[in-house]
């Protein structure tokens, strides 16, 4: 399940984070996912801002590793994407 930010308050957020059931992060308008404590992450705008549960799931829903905080992940996409 995916969770927009601006659409949850920040209680219902923290619960979800404490539970393992938010583990990661991603920005809706760019397709990025990446970990919570990534800086990119966090200095995106609030609207922008989605959670998932799983890797799997922000993968299946068309999001990328981020290149800053998922380094391995994002080079071994990227490697993929140019055989396309």
């Amino acid at each position: 399940m995916m969770w927009q930010h601006n659409e949850i308050t920040q209680q219902k957020l923290h619960a979800l984070i404490h539970n393992g059931e938010v583990q990661w992060g991603g920005n809706r308008n760019l397709k990025i996912y990446g970990l919570l404590n990534c800086t990119s992450g966090k200095r995106m705008k609030t609207a922008n801002r989605v959670f998932f549960a799983s890797e799997a799931e922000a993968q299946q829903a068309g999001y990328r590793p981020c290149g800053h905080c998922m380094k391995t992940a994002y080079l071994d996409w990227k490697q993929k994407e140019q055989r396309l």
